[in-house]
């Protein structure tokens, strides 16, 4: 299951040394919904290599600002505690999965 973030615990979560697939989205949000579940089954095909959490919008204000989040769902791809890439808007599996697969 992904890893539920929040604006208290994030900074522990992206220099944890491993690679971090971030989800930013809200309970709303239609598109968010559909990436969702694909975000669940990339945390269990890539647990223990690559962390992949969630983050609601609504309940985190602070970090979805630091990161100039403007529209959900943005899923950033963090490595060595930087932002290396980013995907905006609902997408399929297969382009997740090469950016998680880059970050290895």
């Amino acid at each position: 299951m992904a890893l539920q973030l929040t604006d208290g615990n994030i900074n522990e979560i992206i220099n944890s040394g491993k690679p971090v697939v971030i989800d930013f989205w809200a309970e709303w949000c239609g598109p968010c919904r559909m990436v969702g579940p694909i975000i669940e089954e990339l945390s269990k095909e890539y647990e223990g290599k690559v962390i992949v959490g969630k983050m609601d919008v609504d309940e985190n204000i602070e970090t979805p600002q630091v990161y100039g989040i403007r529209n959900i769902p943005t899923i950033l791809f963090f490595k060595d505690g930087k932002v290396v890439d980013k995907q905006i808007g609902a997408t399929q599996k297969a382009v997740f999965t090469a950016k998680i697969e880059a970050l290895l």
